[in-house]
């Protein structure tokens, strides 16, 4: 290839990559307002107008990143999950033992503090009309949760197969804030307490073997 020719093509594929780099740094300003705004306003409250106006710039420019409202908030959805699945990764990393108890609390804590992420992903599995595609970043978003869980109970000794394990692990702890998350006649703080210790309850029938 002529030099010339060859720099020009290096050229190109670094403003690419550049534009690629901008594009990416846009969508995160954009999905930071968003979780900002989620965190403040009742998820299904929230507008494109409400995100635009916290991220400083026109709804019309949201467009420009995100085909519709649903997908921006998949994306929001996305970045809680990762959060999780992190905050599991660290807690089951750091011990040969791991406390089922301790993490419990962990995963139940992180959707009290974050309710907005719990409410989102309660939105979108009893939501019909989401397209295959984001129906897989969804699915894929859980299976790493599950994942963590499935490490949790190989790390535990338990039988194989762990997946249903870690399913019926996950619909529990999800089970506890949908039931009282919303205790009537009970102060947050008493809520909050009674949460935790129904998920620790929770966490110590899994910590022993169970029929299979």
């Amino acid at each position: 290839m002529h030099p010339m020719k060859n720099d020009r093509t290096k050229q190109n594929n670094a403003f690419a990559h550049l534009k690629k780099e901008a594009k990416l740094a846009r969508q995160a300003v954009i999905i930071q307002a968003a979780e900002r705004v989620f965190a403040v306003k009742p998820f299904n409250e929230v507008s494109i107008r409400d995100i635009a106006r916290e991220a400083g710039i026109s709804h019309a420019t949201i467009y420009r990143y995100f085909p519709d409202q649903q997908a921006l908030f998949v994306e929001a959805f996305l970045e809680g999950a990762g959060k999780i699945t992190d905050t599991l990764n660290e807690l089951i990393e750091k011990s040969k033992t791991p406390d089922l108890v301790e993490i419990s609390d962990a995963y139940v804590t992180y959707l009290m503090d974050n309710d907005q992420y719990f409410r989102m992903m309660t939105h979108f599995m009893l939501d019909g009309s989401l397209s295959v595609e984001k129906i897989e970043k969804l699915n894929a978003a859980e299976r790493k949760i599950f994942d963590q869980f499935d490490r949790l109970f190989n790390k535990m000794k338990r039988a194989e197969p762990v997946r249903p394990l870690s399913h019926a692990f996950f619909a529990a702890l999800n089970g506890v804030l949908i039931t009282f998350r919303n205790y009537p006649g009970r102060s947050p703080k008493a809520v909050r307490r009674h949460m935790l210790n129904i998920a620790g309850v929770i966490a110590r029938s899994f910590s022993s073997d169970l029929p299979q």
